[in-house]
């Protein structure tokens, strides 16, 4: 009995025909592409496990780990992966994620109800399949009681939302436990390669997300209650070089420049239109300075750019290009478009008192030239956990 073909809204028959076949490939290639990775996750688990192991029994010393590395180089010139850093480095890949605090902590977030990626699954049965095969071996052989065949501590199956790669960078950079899982499912649901990866955590995207007091209207926060995690309320411009004394113009030339920058410092489910969007109000043609579609949201967002700190006036303008772009550029089935007021500062209260007001779903977010150094915060990521699980 054949596989039902799912309806997708706007597109003829044959176009689903056809988007269901490319869904096929894509997801075949997807479950590919995390098993080899799960794979890779698990050597580097196992081996990193051992050389733990030894070091702390204190029969190897550094001078061993050197002369392993120059051993499995000369045994297969070609591959790569495992010089005396990497070798450390997947030391602490294992003893950081095996650790009780690191464990204890994941369990309290219940990850295993919110990593459902057919890979994470099938970590136990993976090991399974590596234990057997190992204990299999002749009774003789030396490898037959190492330590990786025992699997003392189960391999967490978090770790397998991302590659090794990300994984080295989040343990150089994050302190916290907190931060690394953020950052794991970060890097997951934005789908984040290792520059992309590096750049979200120099610029404190944890403690943007995950912030609270996101200056949005309350209208906003009705229309779409997950956007507090879609949509960040702070946006480090340093790719512009922008001086300390710029207008609108510098920002917005800048800004078409560098849009790959800004996709990425404004998140990958933004998809950009156009600049300088014409909309007609009366008589008139107005210009949004930005405008974006965004994919989680499936609505438009207008993005006005302002090189002064916040005004009350700035959220009128919105309001209107917000009702232009709802009556004459949205799609049946898209939802109320959203308006995103991008200033270098902005007073709290003033902006808590003009969108309090607001009918239109409305946001202020600021931009910072350069990064500005403050204490990371060390918040529950339960909440992001269950939008993680929400949202797949």
């Amino acid at each position: 009995m054949g596989k039902t073909i799912p309806t997708i809204p706007n597109l003829t028959k044959l176009e689903q025909q056809f988007e269901y076949v490319n869904s096929l490939i894509e997801r075949h290639r997807s479950s590919a592409i995390a098993k080899v990775n799960m794979e890779a996750l698990l050597t580097n688990w196992e081996v990193g496990q051992y050389i733990s192991q030894q070091l702390k029994s204190a029969q190897w010393g550094a001078k061993v780990v050197s002369e392993l590395a120059d051993y499995l180089k000369r045994m297969n010139p070609r591959r790569k992966g495992y010089s005396k850093r990497n070798l450390y480095n997947m030391v602490g890949f294992y003893e950081t994620y095996s650790s009780e605090s690191f464990l204890g902590f994941i369990d309290t977030l219940h990850l295993d109800k919110i990593v459902q990626l057919p890979i994470a699954q099938s970590v136990a049965h993976s090991q399974n399949e590596i234990v057997q095969s190992v204990t299999a071996q002749n009774e003789d052989a030396l490898i037959v009681q190492s330590p990786t065949a025992q699997f003392a501590l189960p391999f967490p199956a978090v770790l397998a939302v991302t590659s090794f790669t990300n994984h080295i960078e989040i343990l150089n950079r994050c302190k916290s436990n907190e931060e690394r899982v953020f950052y794991m499912l970060y890097s997951y649901r934005e789908r984040l390669k290792l520059r992309e990866l590096r750049r979200c955590i120099v610029n404190q995207t944890y403690s943007t997300i995950l912030d609270k007091e996101k200056m949005l209207s309350p209208q906003l926060l009705r229309d779409y209650p997950s956007s507090e995690y879609l949509l960040k309320d702070k946006a480090l411009v340093d790719f512009l070089g922008l001086p300390a004394k710029h207008n609108e113009h510098h920002l917005h030339k800048g800004l078409l420049e560098h849009m790959k920058e800004f996709i990425l410092e404004l998140g990958k489910d933004f998809l950009f239109v156009d600049s300088e969007y014409g909309v007609q109000v009366g008589g008139s043609t107005k210009r949004i300075d930005l405008l974006f579609y965004h994919r989680a949201l499936q609505c438009l967002v207008a993005i006005e750019l302002k090189a002064v700190g916040f005004q009350p006036e700035f959220v009128g303008k919105m309001d209107m290009y917000l009702e232009a772009l709802d009556r004459d550029v949205k799609r049946d089935n898209e939802n109320p478009s959203i308006g995103i007021i991008l200033c270098p500062s902005a007073d709290r209260s003033m902006v808590e008192y003009t969108l309090s007001r607001s009918l239109s779903p409305t946001m202020v977010a600021e931009y910072q030239r350069k990064l500005i150094p403050q204490e990371v915060m060390r918040k529950s990521l339960e909440e992001y956990c269950s939008f993680i699980k929400d949202n797949q």
